[in-house]
């Protein structure tokens, strides 16, 4: 599989996961103030079984991380279930 591009869409509120150059995913979020709460994440059929959901997930928690924004909540049942299974990003959680 190739490479799982992840961007942040500020003016959509979401962070969109591409393969090829095609959208594969998002994860759609709301901030307030220093805390983003990641609401919903959606996997295009076509790319269903990939791994785009967790290359998203990750790429998405690494910019929270990076951009040093504060913690998450992770409202998303899918989201939540991927920070569980990954401890390492448990810090992040609100």
């Amino acid at each position: 599989m190739a490479a799982v591009d992840v961007t942040d869409n500020h003016e959509a509120s979401r962070y969109e996961a591409r393969l090829e150059g095609q959208l594969a995913g998002f994860a759609e979020y709301a901030v307030a103030g220093p805390t983003m709460t990641f609401l919903h994440t959606q996997v295009l059929p076509d790319f269903d079984g990939m791994g785009v959901g967790s290359a998203l997930v990750r790429g998405a928690l690494d910019d929270v991380r990076a951009r040093g924004r504060g913690s998450v909540v992770p409202v998303c049942p899918f989201v939540r279930g991927w920070i569980d299974r990954h401890p390492d990003y448990a810090d992040l959680k609100a």
